[in-house]
């Protein structure tokens, strides 16, 4: 097995969480959405918190969405985080209503703002593992 240069932690990838990302990998930004009631939903789960049905489908997203919070990082919380410091994580809200949390590549902290518009890109990090991350849109 080649050894990668990517030295951060890498997000477990068994069950629904493997699933969503699956289809990172192949640069698509998926989510679940209740094909009972069509409310979609993130962290992947079994069943629908707004209706109670286990139907449901992994959905394509628009890949847009906008802050909707984040924090900056002044001390690394890993030490695979350090050369990044200050960093700061956000969560994106889409304009499916779903949130994640993520980076954004082009956005210094000092200019994060609320309700930023911003659109999904892909970071092949490993051959194997492809994050959702986010740019400001044009």
């Amino acid at each position: 097995m080649a050894e990668t240069a990517y030295k951060r932690p890498l997000p477990r990838r068994r069950g629904m969480a493997g699933e969503f990302y699956d289809y990172c990998k192949k640069h698509e930004l998926r989510f679940q959405r209740c094909t009972n009631c069509g409310t979609w939903r993130h962290v992947p789960r079994d069943m629908c918190a707004k209706c109670g049905s286990f139907a449901w489908e992994w959905a394509k997203s628009a890949g847009k969405g906008k802050v909707f919070s984040w924090t900056t990082a002044m001390q690394p919380m890993l030490p695979q985080f350090a050369d990044l410091v200050p960093y700061s994580p956000v969560i994106i809200e889409m304009d499916e209503g779903v949130r994640l949390v993520t980076w954004l590549t082009d956005v210094p902290a000092e200019e994060l703002r609320l309700g930023l518009p911003v659109e999904v890109v892909f970071d092949d990090v490993t051959p194997e593992v492809t994050l959702p991350k986010f740019k400001k849109s044009s």
